[in-house]
Formats: C-alpha cells, structure tokens, sequence
C-alpha cells in the first residue's frame, strides 16, 4: 500500500545536508465580521492600505475576506512571527470587527451582502473584480467565502544537486519540474493524510445552504448542519468544486503535458457558462465563457507554481523556467490559533511533502486521478468513523486507514530525524510523536475536537467566542519582527503604487479596458 521508501530514506540519512535551506510561505484567509458574528459590512479598511498592491496584507473574493501573505523564509518559527505581527497590527486598526476563525463562513443573511472585492480603476484592479464577478455567476459568491490556508513550498537547491545531479535551477529545470509532479503524483495519492489530520470543518451553519439542494446526508443540531464523522467539509462538493473541470484531462506528469492541458482548458468554450453571456446590456458579468476564465480558476488541493514576470500567466512562468515551488491548498483555518494555522502542521507538512518526493510515483491517468478524489471524498465526509479504510488508485483492495496512517508515520518518523539532526533539536520527532497518535485515537484529530466545541456551542458561538478571544490577544500583544514604522510604510506604499497604476492607465495613448480584456483574457 505505501510504497517502499527504505533505500531513498537510507540515501536521506547519508545526504542530511541537502535538505538544509527549505523554503516556506503562508497565505491564510479570513472573513471580517461584525461582534455578533455576521459577515462585515464595510469595504476594506483604508488604514490596511490598498489590497491591490499591498504585498503582506490583501483581500481574496470579497471586500471583507482578508489574506495575510508571508514572504517567503526558510524558518518555520520566523514565519509564523511574521504572519503574527501581521494579524497583530490588523485586529489594532479593524475598530469593533473581528477576524472569523474557521473556514466555513459566519451567519450571511443574503448572499447579495457579499460585496466583490474592489481594486481601483487601473486595467489590472477592474480586471480583477471582473473575474471575481464571473466567479460569483458562475458558482455563487458563498462558495467563495470559504476560507484556506496555502502553504508554499520548495526545496533546496542542493537537494536537487544531491538528488537529481542538477548544476543548478536553469539548467536543471527539467529534472526539478519532474521531482516536483513526482510529489504532488503521491500528495493526490496520499494527501487525504491532510484533512483526516488537519480537517477542521466538520459543520457549517445552516444559512450556508441558502435553499440550496444538497446530497450531503447531514444531521441538524439548532442551526447546525453536521456529519459525526466528517472532517473538512471545506473540500467536499460544497467548497470549491467545478464540475466540468473533471474532463479537461489534466494530469501531473509531466510539465509540457501539464501546460499544454491548462492552456487548452482556458480556452474550449463552456455550454454552461455560455448561457450566462459574457456580457449584458453593456456589463461584463465575466471575463470569457470558457471552462476557466483563468488559470488560478482551476480548482486543485495542490499546485506547480513560478513567480511569474511582468504580464506573464502561471503556465508561461513554468514553461520559461520549471517550477519554482508547489502550493498546497488543503488546510482549512485552524481554530485553535490565532493566526489560522501552527508549527505543528508547518513541520508536518515539511515531513510530508520530503516523504512524497522521495517515494516512487508511477504516473498517472487522469481516470486515476479522479479515482484518489473518491479516497479524498472518504475522509473528508466520514474520516473519522471506526474501521474506516481507504485505497490508492482505482483496483486496489482497500486497507484500513490508520494501518496506512502508522505505516506513513514509520517513514516520516525517519525523515523527521534527519531534519531534527540538522536544527539540533527534535521538533520534528515530536510532531510524529503526537500526531500518529490520531490514527489510533480519531477524538485526537482537529475536527474532532471542533465538532465537540460546535455541539456545546454551537457554529456562530463557538466563532464568536474564538473571534473575540483572538481579537483581544492579539490587538494586546507586541510585535516581533515588524515594527509599526515598517507596516505604516508598507501602507503608504501601497496607496502610492496604486495611483500610479491608476494615473498611467489614464494617460492619453494608454490602452483601454476593452483592449486589455480581449489581451488578456479572449474577450
């Protein structure tokens, strides 16, 4: 079932070097809401700064759904200081609103109170809200008020010298891109580890459905919806799901194939999304009527990412260079902290993802791709529920999940001491030590622990009790690595980028929207 890792952990623990220098970034979402719990009103606060050029402090799909981005840093410990400070110094200027600390979203009456998030009247910031609104039209503006945590990942250069015999990421980037699809082939195959572990969304307040059907076979409890065993229904079919996505044929093999699926998807015409017009009575309701306006419209647990260059797309950035650094998508909000998510699950995702490049990954079909959405589906609805199992691929003979959750857990347990070795201490080994305990005992694991919160309390009571407490802890504490001189900066700086945008995409013989749509998106 797991496969056979033992000769390139063996290799691991002669080359520990290589894997000194692991990189790492958080971007963690978060609602703004009122004190009683209801989604905010207001636009993005002024003092933040502008979302649009802001670099640590922005807005996803809504004005009042926050994203906090972490620079990229190879300490676990300084990054979560970083991503802190941040949450720190905005729960000091949001006045009475607070920062909702789950994934599923707070009481919202109508989801005509979600207001698109707005980024100015430069070609790039009404580019931006018009593939916010295609969103909305095409999937509903609730689904898109569901909170994550990305975390970015990317090993060290040396590890690929070590590992693959690259001379360096340029000339090597055919090797590094292959090492990396290698580890999201096995993060598809065994990233359900993920949420069973990790999942912290159990239930959702009942406004979430707004009268829509669902197949879920939910239990009620007050105005909670819930299943006993469930543990992120952040990743079930009522979170970011695209249902024709499930015939674009994208696999994870290779890059070129990758690309050249990715590319062909955000431009074959949608039936479905035709019927919305791109335009009506002068309006764009969204960017084009294809299967993905774009390319971050792909809805995936995992990504193969680039930093991309000027007005390059994602699939360019990776075709020009390889990638650069995969992004996982599958946290939800951890409640139990303040800032979404801890050391705990950075170490474990360090563990995990290692353990997923060294392990063999025969490649994939896409029909076997979407066989590992049904083990997904498995634990995200009943991961907890004794005697559980689970499989890989499409004709393999089930197991039970936590005889697969301790066999993982005896490789991780290795990797953990070569990383422990490095840092001189045994963090790492603690984190196994904790966590394989889960497998045993499923009342370990985090949704467990929420669910048993949210029936005591309820969803809205137990949020407004966290939201509050987080709220006074943090506006309470100092800062770490950032001081008020740097963040107002970063704020002024940002206002500034911004009316410059603006100011040159004003300018006589600057392109219009029309022009910058048709260049950019097909309109």
């Amino acid at each position: 079932m797991i496969p056979d890792v033992s000769k390139a952990l063996t290799w691991l623990e002669s080359h520990p070097d290589a894997l000194n220098g692991i990189r790492r970034g958080i971007e963690r979402e978060t609602l703004r809401v009122t004190p009683e719990g209801q989604l905010a009103a207001s636009g993005h606060p002024e003092i933040l700064g502008k979302a649009l050029t802001h670099p640590w402090i922005t807005t996803d799909f809504a004005e009042s759904l926050l994203e906090f981005i972490t620079p990229v840093d190879p300490s676990i410990d300084h990054m979560l200081s970083f991503l802190t400070d941040i949450h720190r110094y905005v729960a000091r200027n949001l006045g009475s609103e607070r920062m909702w600390p789950m994934s599923m979203p707070c009481f919202i009456n109508k989801e005509e109170d979600i207001v698109l998030a707005q980024y100015g009247s430069s070609n790039v910031g009404r580019f931006k809200t018009l593939y916010r609104e295609g969103l909305k039209n095409r999937y509903g503006a609730l689904m898109q008020t569901i909170s994550g945590v990305h975390y970015n990942f990317s090993l060290p250069i040396d590890f690929w010298r070590a590992w693959a015999g690259v001379e360096d990421a340029e000339s090597g980037k055919e090797q590094i891109s292959a090492g990396y699809f290698r580890l999201i082939r096995n993060y598809y195959r065994f990233g359900w580890v993920i949420p069973y572990l990790f999942g912290a969304s159990p239930a959702i307040c009942s406004s979430f459905l707004n009268g829509r059907e669902t197949n879920i076979p939910f239990e009620r409890d007050g105005h909670m919806l819930y299943l006993p065993y469930a543990t992120s229904l952040r990743l079930s079919d009522l979170g970011y799901t695209n249902k024709s996505q499930n015939d674009l044929g994208i696999t994870f093999n290779n890059l070129p194939d990758y690309v050249t699926a990715l590319k062909k998807a955000i431009h074959t015409p949608s039936p479905e999304f035709a019927k919305l017009c791109v335009k009506v009575d002068g309006h764009y309701r969204q960017l084009n009527a294809n299967v993905l306006q774009i390319e971050n419209e792909l809805y995936a647990p995992i990504r193969p990412k680039r930093v991309t260059k000027g007005d390059e797309s994602p699939s360019d950035a990776l075709l020009r260079g390889g990638i650069e650094y995969i992004e996982v998508r599958s946290l939800d909000i951890n409640p139990f902290t303040a800032i979404g998510v801890n050391a705990e699950q950075s170490r474990f995702l360090d563990l995990f993802l290692i353990w997923c490049v060294l392990a063999d990954a025969p490649e994939m079909s896409s029909d076997e791709l979407l066989c590992t959405r049904k083990n997904w589906n498995r634990v995200i609805l009943e991961g907890r529920k004794p005697g559980q199992t689970i499989g890989i691929g499409c004709d393999t003979e089930r197991q039970p999940l936590a005889k697969v959750g301790k066999e993982l857990f005896a490789d991780l347990q290795r990797v953990a001491e070569v990383l422990d070795s490095i840092n001189g201490n045994k963090q790492y080994q603690q984190v196994c030590t904790k966590l394989v305990a889960c497998f045993e005992d499923a009342s370990l694991t985090y949704s467990a622990q929420v669910l048993e919160q949210m029936k005591e309390k309820g969803v809205g009571g137990f949020g407004r009790e966290l939201s509050e407490r987080y709220r006074e802890q943090l506006s309470s504490e100092p800062l770490e690595v950032l001081t008020e001189e740097q963040l107002q900066q970063q704020v002024e700086a940002s206002i500034k980028r911004q009316a410059a945008m603006e100011t040159q995409d004003s300018m006589p013989g600057a392109i219009g929207f029309e022009e910058y749509l048709h260049l950019h998106a097909g309109c």
